[in-house]
């Protein structure tokens, strides 16, 4: 990747996330890059592949973010890491353009790129159902998860509460989200956790 191209994504992510889509100009993106508009047509075919270029590596910066959290070898308690993780995404959705950008277009995609996003979305989805199941299946064997309870089924049932955390991010508010929180947090991990 050139550094003009780099350049073009960077500001384009930050075009995306400020304006969607529709919002986002070719010729704002071009300008702010120092560069006259047909020459983004240099490095990418049109908006859609610059769009989905963006989503692409947004995906996976928020695919390193939870990897990150999700690692058995943290050497953190179980609870704390899992519940780390729904904190933090807060905390990065507040901070980071990344994470308003693949959020909002997770669930609102370009009408006409829904196909290819959603590609994208459940990609993402289905990599961090794999990583709570290894993380999961760690806890299993060291006899933490409730013997009742499948790694798959905690998996599915932890993606579920961080999806609804998602939807509270994006319309909602910190009070709204801590709420949300304090509210499934309790009954997820009473449902999981080995009680013996």
């Amino acid at each position: 990747m050139t550094v003009t191209e780099k350049n073009i994504r960077t500001i384009a992510l930050r075009h995306f996330a400020r304006n969607g889509f529709e919002g986002a100009s070719l010729a704002d993106i071009a300008a702010e890059v120092g560069i006259k508009k047909p020459s983004i047509y240099n490095h990418f075919k049109s908006k859609d592949d610059l769009f989905l270029a963006v989503y692409q590596n947004v995906a996976g910066r928020e695919l390193e973010f939870v990897e990150h959290y999700l690692k058995p070898e943290r050497m953190l308690d179980l609870e704390s890491q899992l519940r780390g993780l729904l904190v933090g995404y807060k905390e990065r959705y507040e901070r980071e353009e990344d994470t308003k950008f693949f959020l909002r277009m997770s669930f609102f995609p370009p009408a006409h790129l829904l196909e290819p996003s959603l590609k994208l979305s459940l990609a993402y989805i289905d990599r961090m159902n794999e990583l709570a199941q290894t993380l999961f299946l760690a806890a299993h064997k060291r006899e933490l998860i409730h013997r009742d309870v499948t790694v798959e089924q905690a998996a599915g049932a932890y993606v579920a509460v961080l999806d609804s955390l998602f939807v509270e991010m994006l319309y909602g508010d910190y009070e709204h989200f801590e709420k949300r929180i304090d509210a499934a947090w309790p009954i997820f991990w009473r449902g999981v956790r080995n009680r013996d």
